[in-house]
């Protein structure tokens, strides 16, 4: 089966790659890990006008979707380019909220209604944080840690069958990439919802967000394989670019495949989360997977072939370096991906007769 997007879906995807491309993302991903946060909220402003978190709302609140094959592309461009903010858990809050709406889940405050349109807009940036529902940690792969809490509008924390919005979180706590800056959410906070409900809710938004970091880590792997490529045609050694070595050839072939591979598989996911198929689950697992190991071996190619080179901070290449690791953990480790891949296919098994 061939999964090709369509003409207006890949002209939005060069649009977005064009925006992003005029702007000064690595500034803005540097100013974000320093705690300054203006610049990556301009960028933000800018996603907004561009319709790309009205893909996650649906239209009653002033949203276009949810269109998960369209925001998978979006989220790709996002990863391409670096954007820091919690645009993850902004799109998964939306999912939860509009879950539990379609639900008819009893609410306090109207969280669907205050918070979705703003979301759509661009007003508010939200960070979520959720109680493990497939066995792996959220947003930094250890605690229930909620991404960029400093800069969000809102946190919002689901835990168990209860669904709230935090007003405090903890001290910002070290990450591997220097713009993921994890906060653990405080206890307390205006309930908004409670039951079953929010578990089903929250679930849902788990792979929506797990689908989201997926596409990322494509988008990351795919611009760390270029700016690669560029390099080996560009650094000589013995008098000649090392791109003519076949040991070099091989690393960038074998890259290419990984990030070629995961593309249909992000998706396929991507479909079957918008078509409510019952094996989503499992096709996002498996994206999540495919992708963050793609993006990781990707950043592993870069780094030993620049050289030292790949180690400076000072290098623009290091801000997408750093974010593959983080990424192939963020919303389900590979382990914890691959068991719910391989659950699935062994409940598979038992049901042949």
């Amino acid at each position: 089966m061939r999964f090709l997007l369509d003409a207006e879906t890949r002209e939005f995807a060069r649009s977005l790659d064009g925006m992003l491309g005029s702007t000064d993302t690595p500034g803005a991903v540097r100013a974000w890990a320093g705690g300054e946060h203006e610049p990556g909220r301009a960028l933000w402003a800018r996603l907004a006008e561009a319709g790309v978190f009205a893909l996650a709302v649906p239209e009653r609140y002033g949203g276009l979707g949810p269109l998960p094959v369209e925001l998978a592309v979006a989220f790709t461009e996002l990863g391409r380019h670096a954007v820091p903010g919690p645009a993850v858990e902004t799109v998964a809050a939306a999912a939860l909220l509009a879950r539990l709406d379609a639900g008819g889940a009893p609410t306090t405050d109207g969280p669907a209604d205050g918070l979705l349109p703003d979301i759509a807009s661009g007003k508010r940036a939200v960070s979520l944080s959720i109680t493990a529902p497939h066995g792996s940690a959220p947003a930094g792969g250890a605690g229930a840690y909620a991404l960029d809490a400093d800069a969000a509008d809102a946190v919002l924390v689901a835990d168990g069958d209860t669904l709230r919005l935090s007003r405090s979180c903890g001290p910002v706590q070290h990450s591997f990439d220097p713009a993921r800056r994890l906060s653990e959410p405080g206890p307390g906070g205006t309930v908004l919802a409670r039951g079953p409900a929010v578990t089903a809710a929250a679930t849902h938004a788990a792979d929506v967000a797990a689908l989201m970091t997926a596409a990322q880590s494509l988008g990351v792997g795919k611009a760390l394989l270029s700016a690669t490529v560029e390099y080996a045609k560009q650094r000589s050694q013995f008098g000649v670019p090392i791109g003519s070595f076949q040991a070099v050839k091989h690393r960038l072939a074998d890259t290419l495949l990984d990030l070629e591979f995961a593309t249909p598989v992000v998706h396929a996911a991507a479909l079957a989360l918008g078509r409510s198929d019952p094996a989503a689950g499992r096709e996002i697992a498996a994206a999540k997977v495919t992708a963050g190991e793609a993006a990781y071996r990707a950043s592993h190619t870069a780094l030993h072939l620049h050289g030292a080179l790949g180690y400076t901070d000072e290098l623009d290449l290091s801000l997408w370096i750093r974010k593959a690791r983080p990424l192939r953990d963020a919303w389900g480790t590979p382990a914890a991906c691959r068991a719910r891949i391989l659950s699935g296919v062994s409940a598979g098994w038992r049901e042949e007769p």
